[in-house]
């Protein structure tokens, strides 16, 4: 059975950093894009950012640009998640997950499946 699942949340001010984890189980995604996703209150799921296969190319969502940076260790089957600056516009319920495909890195959630459960993260002001 296919399990991912985040780690690294919590509470952080305003300009502090906090570093997610995403580790999977059940079988290896080193050949698949990954990607990490956020959900506030009310609001819609958005893309945060995704990396490669061998983390040779990563993308951005505008709002994080700049401030988050994402890696990954195929041999841990894990990615992860640096969040520097952290704003409370950053707070939110933060997901990660696998492409369905090879090759592009997509940035709409459709495109990825196998998910985790989330970890919350509170910047406060």
């Amino acid at each position: 059975q296919v399990q991912l699942v985040e780690s690294g949340g919590g509470l952080v001010q305003t300009g502090g950093s906090l570093r997610l984890s995403c580790g999977a189980s059940g079988r290896t995604f080193s050949g698949y894009p990954m990607g990490w996703f956020r959900q506030a209150p009310g609001k819609e799921r958005e893309f945060v950012g995704s990396i490669s296969w061998n983390g040779g190319s990563t993308d951005y969502g505008d709002s994080v640009k700049g401030r988050f940076t994402i890696s990954r260790d195929n041999a841990k089957n894990t990615v992860y998640l640096q969040m520097n600056s952290l704003k409370p516009e950053d707070t939110a319920v933060y997901y990660c997950a696998v492409a369905r495909t090879y090759g592009v890195l997509p940035r709409r959630s459709n495109e990825y499946h196998y998910w985790g459960q989330g970890t919350q993260v509170t910047v406060s002001s």
